[in-house]
C-alpha cells in the first residue's frame, strides 16, 4: 500500500480540525453530525448568500450586490446550469422526504433559475457568440445541454428537451451563423474544445486542442439525451439532423468515450488528462471535474449497456480522486483558479450516480468526511462554506460562490442518512 493511500486510510478513521475564534473541534468523523435540516441550512445559507434574487442568476463573489453581467458580478455561464443542478437535486431530496413545503419551493425556484438564465443568455440563442452573454466555447454549451435535460427527465417540460437538443446539435456540427464548424472531428474523432477567432472562426484542425472538459460532456449529455428522447423517433438524416434517434445517440456518445479512453485516460491508474493536441503527448493534469464527467459517462453507458467494463473505469478514476488527488488532507482537493471551486459540486453529481446508481458505497466515508469536515469549518454567521475545507472561514471573508457550492451541493445528494 502507497504512503498515500495509509495517509488517507487513516484520514479516514480520525482527524482533529481546529478553528479558531468561533471554532469547534471535530475529532472524529461525525462529531458533529449533519441533519435533514442541516442540508437546507447549507442550501439557503448559499442561495441568500450567491443568488441575485431579482434576476435569478447566480452572483460571483460576496463583493457584488447584483450579478449584471459576465465582468460585473455574473457567475460564469457553464456554472450556472451546477447551480441549476443543485436546486433540482433540492426539489428531489424533498421529494424523498415527503416535504410538499419545500417541494414548492425548489421545483419553484428551478423554473425562476431557467427562467433567469434564458432572460440573461440570448434566450438560449446558441449562435448568438458575443462574449458578454452569449456563447463562445463549447464546453459553456454543452454543460446547459447536461442539465436541460436532466431537468426534462425530472419536470417534463418540452422546452428543456428541445433546448438540450439544439444545443448538443450547435456544439456537434457547428453553427452556419457564427461560421465554427462544430467540436466533432468527423476524420480522428474526438471533440475540440472551442471555435475560434471567436468573431470570424477558422476550421478546426488536426492539432488544436481536445479537451476533457469537453470530451466527457458530450458522452454524459448524449446518453442523457439517450434516455429521455421518444423510443419511436426514427433515425435523423438531412435537415433534421437535430433530432436524433436514440441510437444515434448512443452511437454517439459510445464513440467520443472510446476516443477519450483512448487518448486522455491512464487505464493503469485512473487519471483523466486535462487535454490532448494532435500526436502529442496527453497533459496529465488532473483536475476533478473532469475525473468527475468521466465517472459519469462511465456509470451512464454501464446502466445502459450492463457491460462491467464501464463499471470498472468510474471505479478506477474515483479510486484516483480518493486515494491520490485528495491525499494530502483526507478529504476533496481544492483548486485555486479563476472558477474551479465549482469542481467539487459536479463531482458531486456524478460520483452520486456511482454510489446510489451502481451501489459503490464504499465511497460514502470518504465523502460524508468531506462534508462534516467542510461544514465544521463554515462561516456560522452566513451559513457558507469556503473551497478548503480543512480551514476555517470567518464572516468577513471574501468567498466566490463556486468554492461556496461544493459543500451544500454534495449534502443535497448525501444527505447523512443515506
Amino acid at each position: 500500500m502507497s504512503k498515500k493511500r495509509m495517509f488517507v486510510l487513516g484520514l479516514l478513521l480520525s482527524t482533529s480540525v481546529a478553528m479558531a475564534g468561533n471554532r469547534v473541534k471535530v475529532d472524529e468523523v461525525g462529531k458533529e453530525k449533519y441533519t435533514y435540516q442541516t442540508v437546507w441550512e447549507a442550501y439557503d445559507g448559499f442561495n441568500k448568500t450567491f443568488l441575485d434574487s431579482d434576476k435569478y442568476i447566480y452572483k460571483t463573489n460576496t463583493s457584488f450586490s447584483r450579478a449584471i453581467d459576465r465582468g460585473n458580478g455574473a457567475a460564469a455561464i457553464w456554472c450556472q446550469p451546477i447551480y441549476w443542478d443543485m436546486a433540482m437535486n433540492a426539489y428531489r431530496l424533498a421529494k424523498e422526504r415527503k416535504d410538499k413545503e419545500k417541494m414548492d419551493y425548489a421545483k419553484t425556484l428551478c423554473e425562476k433559475i431557467f427562467e433567469g438564465n434564458k432572460a440573461h443568455y440570448a434566450r438560449f440563442d446558441f449562435d448568438d457568440n458575443n462574449e458578454n452573454t452569449g456563447w463562445f466555447i463549447y464546453d459553456d454549451i454543452m454543460w446547459w445541454t447536461i442539465s436541460l435535460a436532466r431537468a426534462y427527465e425530472l419536470f417534463g417540460t418540452e422546452e428543456y428537451l428541445q433546448l438540450s437538443e439544439k444545443s448538443f446539435e450547435r456544439v456537434w456540427y457547428g453553427s452556419e451563423k457564427v461560421g465554427d464548424n462544430g467540436s466533432y472531428d468527423p476524420v480522428n474523432s474526438g471533440m475540440y474544445w472551442r471555435w475560434y477567432p471567436i468573431q470570424n472562426p477558422i476550421p478546426n484542425k488536426f492539432g488544436d486542442g481536445k479537451m476533457a472538459c469537453i470530451n466527457f460532456p458530450t458522452v454524459v449529455a448524449a446518453l442523457t439525451l439517450y434516455n429521455n428522447v421518444p423510443t419511436d423517433r426514427k433515425e435523423a438524416v438531412g435537415k433534421d439532423r437535430g433530432y436524433l434517434s436514440k441510437l444515434q445517440y448512443l452511437q454517439r456518445g459510445k464513440e467520443i468515450y472510446e476516443w477519450g479512453m483512448e487518448n486522455l485516460f491512464d487505464k493503469q491508474t485512473g487519471c483523466v488528462a486535462d487535454s490532448r493536441h494532435g500526436d502529442g503527448k496527453p497533459a496529465w493534469k488532473a483536475h476533478v471535474y473532469n475525473q468527475a464527467t468521466f465517472i459519469g459517462a462511465s456509470v451512464l453507458l454501464y446502466k445502459t449497456t450492463g457491460n462491467k467494463y464501464y463499471l470498472d473505469n468510474a471505479i478506477l478514476a474515483t479510486d484516483y480522486v480518493v486515494n491520490e488527488m485528495s491525499a494530502d488532507h483526507g478529504v476533496l482537493p481544492f483548486e485555486d483558479g479563476i472558477e474551479q471551486g465549482i469542481y467539487t459540486a459536479i463531482f458531486a453529481q456524478y460520483i452520486s450516480m456511482l454510489v446510489h446508481d451502481c451501489g459503490q458505497k464504499q465511497y460514502l466515508p470518504f465523502l460524508k468526511r468531506t462534508i462534516e469536515t467542510g461544514w465544521a469549518n463554515r462561516d456560522r454567521v452566513r451559513a457558507i462554506c469556503g473551497g478548503e475545507y480543512w480551514k476555517p472561514l470567518f464572516k468577513d471573508d471574501e468567498v466566490d460562490s463556486y468554492s461556496a457550492s461544493g459543500i451544500p451541493a454534495l449534502m443535497l445528494l448525501f444527505p447523512a442518512w443515506k
